[in-house]
């Protein structure tokens, strides 16, 4: 069973972000959207609470989604849960570089 994490602060949820999640939701079992707590230097607009509410609202056409808030170092997150795959969304070149 192939679980994958879409680890991201969803400030607030987005189409993207949605569309994304549809992709990843063809490919896994399982995908786990992991809110960050926004413990980082990252200011948010809304709380943890209200963005995992958010995504939650979203999800109706979703049967292998899950919404999760989490806190700490991603790998031991993904770890944690089983997770062999993250989920990343690019909008432009210089992520894709960023990220790699």
């Amino acid at each position: 069973m192939a679980i994958a994490l879409y680890p991201g602060t969803f400030d607030p949820v987005t189409h993207g972000h949605l569309d994304v999640l549809l992709r990843a939701s063809r490919l896994f079992d399982r995908v786990i959207v992991a809110v960050a707590s926004g413990n980082s230097a990252k200011s948010t607009m809304f709380s943890p609470e209200e963005r995992v509410t958010m995504v939650q609202e979203n999800l109706d056409s979703f049967s292998n989604v899950s919404v999760e808030l989490f806190d700490g170092l991603l790998v031991e997150y993904a770890r944690s849960k089983g997770a062999s795959v993250l989920v990343r969304g690019l909008r432009v070149i210089s992520d894709f570089e960023y990220e790699f």
